[in-house]
């Protein structure tokens, strides 16, 4: 569970120095802030080498609940010690969630042409509360762009099913632009993509030909409660 930035005393075990970190927040899809939470009870570790996993840390809004992967809070110390802070392991901890507004039911719209896949996914994205959407200013490398206030959304109109490069960049452009982000493929996903997918928290939706979007990992489910 995420919240305001906060600033939080923090010593080199490597020279004793003493830091004043500020955790930094991040953009929710909902608009509200995120910031990854800090273990007082633990202290920071000098990072030695390199691992895809440890880069990252998943983190839920408090406002919505939303998962994402944000990056592992770090300090760069004068002495060279490239220091990982230590978060707090809040998947069991309770969350107050506000109530949710009924919505009424989501009315799509036949797919026949990659318009119609662009039209859906940008619907679905109003339907959720995102009421500014437009294209996307920075094409992707596949695919039309979506944009608006807070999130990115990729829409793969092709027959091709998306491979994990095309999650990456998705990833990496709206990391770019303080963004969460989210994958509309006509096709599906390779069971790589899935998997990148699931280990960075991009939400993938696949769009059958009524124009639905269907939820295919956790991160989507979470994106469309």
């Amino acid at each position: 569970m995420g919240g305001m930035s906060e600033s939080v005393p923090v010593r080199c075990p490597a020279c004793g120095r003493a830091h004043l970190f500020a955790v930094p927040s991040y953009p929710c899809a909902c608009g509200a802030p995120v910031a990854p939470p800090l273990d007082p009870r633990a202290l920071p570790a000098a990072v030695t080498h390199r691992s895809w996993d440890e880069e990252w840390v998943t983190v839920h809004c408090a406002a919505c609940d939303r998962p994402s992967a944000w990056p592992h809070p770090e300090l760069g110390c004068p002495c060279g010690t490239m220091l990982r802070l230590p978060v707090a392991d809040v998947r069991d901890a309770p969350r107050d969630i506000p109530p949710r507004p009924v919505r009424p039911a989501f009315r799509p719209v036949t797919i026949r042409t990659a318009r119609d896949a662009v039209t859906a996914a940008a619907l679905y994205l109003r339907w959720l509360g995102h009421r500014d959407v437009r294209r996307a200013d920075r094409r992707p490398p596949s695919g039309i762009g979506l944009a608006a206030r807070g999130v990115l959304a990729q829409v793969d109109p092709t027959v091709r099913p998306a491979d994990a490069r095309d999650v990456e960049c998705l990833w990496l452009t709206a990391m770019t632009e303080s963004a969460a982000c989210v994958y509309f493929s006509l096709a599906g996903y390779g069971d790589e993509a899935r998997a990148r997918a699931d280990a960075l928290g991009v939400p993938l939706f696949v769009l059958d030909l009524t124009g639905t979007p269907q939820a295919v990992n956790e991160p989507a489910e979470a994106f469309a409660a």
